[in-house]
């Protein structure tokens, strides 16, 4: 049995997100129940003072976390790129102004015994009925619950999966990719509410999105 049996690698793309949000996001994988875990950080070309937050927290938990940078390419970009140095044996995503629930890690790697990738529910925090729909990846002019959506930080599988496959940049690459993914391996939609995603940052990329997409509407 090698040391990477078991291990996690959870990937977070950062891109000028306000450091209290990041460290929510790096204390809510430090108190998972499943603690064989890998925190690859991916500095997405930064240029405000959480860079420099985020170097200094890192230096603090560099038994758990790797700290990369580079310069503005997006987060499926850098995501790839994350994939080619992780180690553990599985491997997820976390959007850096998200959380998990503390049991989140533990329950999807109890669905890795039927499935080789997974995409998940969400308990997701709004500020209005509307801020559950997004832009149809199918059509620009339609708007989708999130729960019919394929959800980037939700994807969580072996690791072959993501070797196999690339994300590419544009967007819905997470749907892309999961499509891409139930051609060649076991996949499912699971019900598990163990994610937290945050639809009322403004400051995101989804809610510079949806802001957009709203106002489209109005």
């Amino acid at each position: 049995m090698t040391k990477n049996v078991g291990l996690v690698s959870v990937l977070m793309a950062v891109y000028n997100t306000k450091f209290e949000l990041v460290k929510r996001a790096l204390d809510s994988v430090f108190n998972q129940t499943y603690t064989n875990v890998e925190i690859i950080v991916l500095d997405d070309g930064s240029d405000n003072e959480c860079l420099h937050k985020l170097v200094d927290y890192a230096k603090l938990n560099e038994h758990k976390i790797t700290f990369l940078q580079h310069e503005n390419v997006g987060q499926s970009i850098s995501i790839n790129r994350g994939i080619i140095v992780s180690k553990g044996e599985y491997i997820t995503i976390l959007d850096a102004d998200d959380e998990y629930e503390k049991n989140h890690i533990e329950l999807c790697l109890s669905e890795m015994k039927k499935y080789d990738l997974i995409a998940s529910t969400t308990k997701t925090i709004v500020d209005s009925e509307k801020d559950y729909f997004v832009t149809d990846k199918h059509d620009a002019s339609k708007l989708i619950h999130v729960d019919e959506c394929i959800l980037f930080a939700t994807l969580f599988g072996k690791k072959e999966v993501f070797t196999t496959l690339n994300f590419e940049d544009k967007y819905a690459a997470d749907a892309y990719f999961y499509e891409k993914a139930d051609e060649h391996f076991l996949v499912s939609k699971v019900d598990l509410r163990s994610y937290i995603y945050y639809r009322n940052n403004p400051d995101s990329i989804t809610g510079r999105m949806k802001t957009a997409t709203v106002g489209e509407r109005e």
